[in-house]
């Protein structure tokens, strides 16, 4: 009965509020990619310049040079969902560049106990299944230069894939818009705006399977729910500036600001938007070692006693860079100070010009 519930419950929690605005539809897609970003607590779209400002904010793809591979792998949960990613991008001349991503957030190897009792009222061990709930994103990336010098704007395409077994699954498309200015003393800004025209998700259930957990709650007529839903937009927009001491050192710093257009327990919230800062820090040494700190996931949690604290989530990492080779660590919630869950993070950069 209770895994009967469970499934239930996933499926109605998935295609709830038909054709409405979700307020954490597609979550998985603000995770956020890549250790040395996660590091800096996601406070990058300012000065991303990689091959993971596909994610982060696609106008920085102007930034490369060579082609450039990126790989990471993070486990949630005490390592019940993992969560991998892997991009490509390629400039195309001397003003625009290309790129390709995709994510996969899932957790594997689910039991599937909704035929453990028969028809007679037995258990049967046999009849119990596995299956998996994963979230996939694809996503195509273009940027240019504009002709307003240090102006990059850049565009994400995304197709989205949601798999609950053979249960229930959906397809979703959105675009992004990414913006980013560069001066000329080494201050950078930029704007993402994530799901710009809203994601649209489309839902379809397995009539049979439901029809099995349909009256898992005695006395109850549950009916299909409506299989649409919309992610609605969301910007980040961040300020950075990179500081040189002597030949060797060099501290990057970057401010961002996190707006969700709904009333959440974000730092500043408010019927019509909510706000979250993040404050990110990154001491370079020669280009070739990297120690990176930050803090974001402001909260007001609201305590046992109706008081409210305000709690955050801490981060930190360190990175080696040889020549193309960039390998990132990032280790997320320090001391656990946030209701976020930590996680470790490891990310790989590859640079093709090694290859010359």
């Amino acid at each position: 009965m209770k895994s009967r519930l469970l499934i239930l419950l996933m499926l109605s929690t998935s295609m709830l509020f038909a054709q409405t605005a979700r307020k954490y539809s597609n979550e998985f897609m603000n995770i956020g990619v890549d250790a040395a970003s996660l590091g800096m607590s996601s406070a990058v779209v300012g000065h991303t310049s990689d091959v993971n400002s596909s994610y982060w904010n696609p106008a920085g793809l102007v930034q490369i040079e060579d082609n450039q591979l990126s790989l990471m792998h993070s486990s949630y949960f005490a390592n019940i969902a993992n969560y991998n990613y892997i991009a490509f991008a390629k400039p195309l001349d001397s003003r625009s560049a290309i790129a390709v991503s995709f994510i996969r957030f899932g957790v594997d190897d689910i039991l599937d106990t909704t035929q453990l009792i028969d028809e007679q009222g037995n258990v049967n061990y046999d009849r119990i299944n596995l299956f998996s709930a994963a979230d996939y994103a694809l996503t195509f990336s273009y940027a240019r230069k504009l002709p307003i010098t240090g102006i990059n704007y850049g565009v994400n395409a995304k197709v989205i894939r949601r798999i609950i077994g053979d249960f229930a699954s959906s397809w979703g498309f959105g675009l992004d818009l990414g913006i980013q200015f560069q001066s000329n003393n080494n201050w950078n800004v930029g704007l993402m705006i994530r799901d710009i025209t809203t994601t649209f998700n489309a839902w379809s259930i397995n009539e049979d399977k439901f029809s099995q957990i349909q009256e898992a709650v005695e006395g109850q007529n549950q009916d299909i729910p409506e299989g649409t839903e919309i992610t609605i937009p969301k910007i980040q927009f961040g300020v950075s500036k990179l500081f040189n001491f002597s030949y060797d050192y060099t501290l990057r710093t970057e401010l961002d600001l996190n707006i969700r257009f709904e009333e959440n327990n974000d730092l500043l919230s408010s019927s019509f938007a909510s706000v979250n800062p993040a404050l990110g820090f990154e001491f370079g040494y020669t280009d070739l070692v990297f120690l990176r700190a930050g803090m974001g996931n402001f909260q007001n949690e609201l305590q046992i006693d109706n008081s409210e604290d305000l709690t955050f989530q801490p981060s930190f990492g360190v990175g080696f860079k040889y020549r193309g080779i960039q390998l990132d660590y990032a280790f997320t919630d320090i001391g656990d100070q946030s209701v976020a869950l930590y996680s470790n993070v490891f990310s790989l950069k590859l640079d093709f010009s090694i290859f010359r």
